[in-house]
This record gives structure tokens, sequence and C-alpha cells, in this order.
């Protein structure tokens, strides 16, 4: 058996779906981060487990054919990334491939064909990015991502993968804060004010957004460089405080107040102006987000006369451009800024033939009186509750869209809904909206038979 440190030499045979590469000693599997098929390297077991062991590469004796020099300096510390030293086709491959195998062995699907996942650039596609703040041992001020598996803050001037319009903002802002000496939030003690530097971009506008989360009540010295911040910068619409002060690790508190400017910057997508706040779900790779949904949009075929429930909408990415295909679409959500902003959303762009509810799914759905065509499923990471799939397999739409980005879930509940022979899987098409780690969106699409 392998052994807590352990010093031992491994081939790496594969990549899993967390990112790590696999390998094996005596038939035991070992997941070691920072590797990639192909590459031959020396591992020390940090963590043995009855299944598997984990281990921390060491050495890599001879480098694999897929992997590639990372194109950020701080790739081997910084927790943004995980997959940097990976050549970006295998990067797609790997991911495509993770798709196609977890619908066959979770999900227990055979005989069905995956399509080629999209992707665009892999580099400076994030329309939106959260730094968690920090103080160095000589008192700069840090922002940047953690460090893998800690809570130590790897500091960045720019980031390959953030648009590259916001990497100017990224170091000037740091030194005007300096300058203010606000004190920073310590996760320890629990005393200081500033968070997180926040910013967001609507890709198509080029418009910006700069928010920053305290645990403390605004101060005049902020209010103040918010306007200088709104003139320096063109492209700025908006300068916000969010209010923050739980010890928890979610980045946002309730409450957001606007230091200038405006609370929204626009969005072009799907052919429709979106207003995005700071604080609300916004796919993070427009580009792809808009292709996959065109894509899904081309397979549906709509006639016109269609009724849409679409479940989990956020402030109505995919309600509102479809609700212009069909007779009605209902959009149902629980964070009650989206809704806020999903029928604001629906004002300007003049579409009337849209409702939208404020509820939990599992509670609302259920109560829905119109039966409808379609529904759309995006939920969170965890999938849908256990009522959400009762109440689709009792009233029966004709069509399921289920957009996910955990492939595992996915085919959790696509095989519940399949089982019966209620439904067929009839097209999988997966989407890179996160290049540079193990993440891949899938959208897929059940018929009823």
């Amino acid at each position: 058996m392998i052994q807590q440190g352990q010093l031992v030499t491994l081939d790496i045979e594969d990549v899993s779906s967390e990112g790590n590469g696999i390998g094996k000693v005596n038939q035991q599997v070992v997941f070691v981060p920072n590797t990639v098929t192909g590459d031959h390297i020396s591992s020390r077991i940090v963590r043995v487990k009855k299944k598997h062991a984990e281990g921390k590469l060491e050495e890599i004796q001879e480098n694999s054919k897929y992997r590639i020099r990372p194109r950020c300096i701080v790739a081997d510390k910084c927790g943004g990334c995980q997959w940097q030293h990976i050549d970006y086709e295998y990067q797609l491959k790997v991911k495509e491939n993770q798709v196609k195998e977890t619908l066959t062995r979770i999900g227990g699907f055979n005989n069905f064909s995956v399509e080629t996942i999209l992707s665009d650039d892999d580099l400076g596609y994030r329309n939106k990015v959260n730094y968690p703040l920090g103080v160095s041992e000589t008192g700069i001020i840090k922002a940047g991502y953690y460090q893998h598996g800690t809570h130590q803050i790897v500091n960045i001037n720019q980031c390959p993968i953030q648009d590259h319009r916001l990497n100017p903002l990224l170091t000037e802002i740091k030194q005007d804060l300096q300058k203010l000496n606000i004190a920073i939030y310590d996760e320890k003690t629990r005393k200081g004010a500033l968070r997180h530097l926040c910013f967001r971009i609507g890709k198509n506008t080029g418009e910006i957004l700069l928010t920053l989360v305290s645990a403390q009540g605004s101060n005049h010295a902020i209010e103040k460089q918010a306007q200088i911040w709104l003139q320096r910068y063109p492209d700025l619409v908006g300068v916000s405080l969010n209010h923050n002060p739980s010890a928890t690790n979610v980045i946002f508190g309730k409450n957001t107040d606007l230091l200038a400017g405006r609370l929204y910057l626009n969005e072009i997508f799907a052919g429709l102006t979106f207003h995005l706040r700071p604080e609300t779900f916004f796919q993070v790779n427009t580009t792809v987000a808009e292709t996959l949904f065109n894509q899904v949009l081309n397979q549906l075929n709509l006639q016109g006369e269609e009724t849409v429930v679409d479940l989990y909408c956020g402030i109505g990415t995919f309600t509102l451009p479809i609700a212009q295909k069909v007779k009605q679409i209902i959009g149902i959500e629980s964070y009650h800024l989206s809704i806020e902003q999903a029928n604001r959303n629906a004002e300007i762009n003049e579409i009337n033939n849209v409702k939208f509810i404020l509820g939990e799914v599992e509670v609302i759905f259920p109560e829905i009186n119109e039966k409808p065509d379609l529904v759309i499923l995006d939920p969170p990471r965890k999938g849908c509750q256990p009522q959400v799939i009762e109440t689709l397999l009792t009233i029966k739409p004709q069509k399921i869209v289920y957009l996910s980005c955990h492939p595992a879930t996915l085919a959790r509940d696509l095989q519940k809904l399949c089982e019966n022979g209620d439904y067929k899987l009839i097209f999988v098409q997966p989407a890179d909206l996160f290049p540079q780690t193990p993440h891949v969106e899938t959208a897929v699409i059940l018929e009823l038979q």
C-alpha cells in the first residue's frame, strides 16, 4: 500500500474532471495536480484514502507532448487557472470526452453523439472578476486569486484570462486604495473594511463597473475617489460599494450603494440590450455563451406558437431572446435582484409576451397552470431538486433543454428523466466557457417519446 510521504514515480494516463492528472502505483490511483496525460513524473504522496491517493508534483522527468509553457508568470501559484500548462486543443478534447464519458457512466446513455465542443479565445475571455484584498508583510495592498487550496492571496497586476481592458484598472486602483489608507479586512481577526475588488465589463459594449466589497459602511474618502475614477476611465460607467459584514466565503452582501455613475452596465446579447448589475449572474464568457444559445435555438426549430417555461432564468439571458420566437414564456428565479433586472430588460427591449415570477423553482414550477411545450433548465452546479424532476415527468413538455456547468449532476438528472422511456436524449453540445480550467458547460435537448 502507498504510504503518506512516500516518493513515487508515475506515468500520467489521463486527466480527472477536477483537473488533476491520473496515475497508478500497483493499480492504486493517484491524483496529481499540475500534470497532464503523457507526463512522466515523481510525486510525493500527501494523502491516502480508501480508493485513491493524492500526490504533489515533485519533478517532471519527461514532458508530455500536451504540456506547454504557461503564459502567466504566477500560473504555478495562482488558483485562478489550473490548466495553463496544458495545450488548448487538448483541453478541448479532454472536456468533450468528459461529457461523453460522464453521460455514459453516470447517466447510463448509449448510442448518442456529442457535438464538437464550442470554443473561442482561450485568454482574455472573462467579463467578470472578483479579487480578494489583503496586505503584504511590508504593508502593501494585494489583490489577486487565492493560492490553490489556501486563502493566501497571490498578488497580480494583470490576469491573462480576464478581459484585457480591465488590466490597467487593476494596477492603478490598488495604488489608489493604498493612498486612501483604508483598512483591509482580515479574515482571521474580522477587523478592517475592504474585502474584495470587483470588475464587470460588457464584452460587446466596453462599459465597465467597479465594485468594492466592504465589511463596513462607506466613508467620504471612497465616495470622493469614486468620482475621480469615473472621470479618469472613459469606459467606467459606475462605481459602487457592496456591504458584506458576515463571516462568510460569499463575496457579495445584500446591499449595494451607488457611489458614482450608475449601478448597471449595458451589454448586447443575442441582439438584445441587457442591464447587468455587479451582483447578478451572467455567463462570464459572453462570446461562447451566445454561440451556445444560437446552437440550441437552431435545434429547437420553434414555430412561434409555443408556450415555454424557463427555470432558474436569472436576468432573462435566454428567456428574452427566446420570447421573440414563441407565443409566451414564463421565467422563474429565486433571486429578487435578478427578477428586477429581468423585468427591466424586458421593458427596454419592448418584449411583452414574458412573465417573470420570483420564488423557489421547486415551489413555483409545480403550481404553473399553463402546460408548456418547452421547458428550459439552467440550475446551479448541484443540479435540479427532486420536485423539479417530478414535475417535468408529470406535465411532460414536448422538449426539455438542460444547461449545465457540471456533467455529473447533469447525467444524474437526465438519467431520472429518461429511465422510464419518457424522454430521449437527442442533442448534446459541450461548450468551453472556462478555458484554462477543467470546467465545461453542456447543453442537451430531450424529446418526449
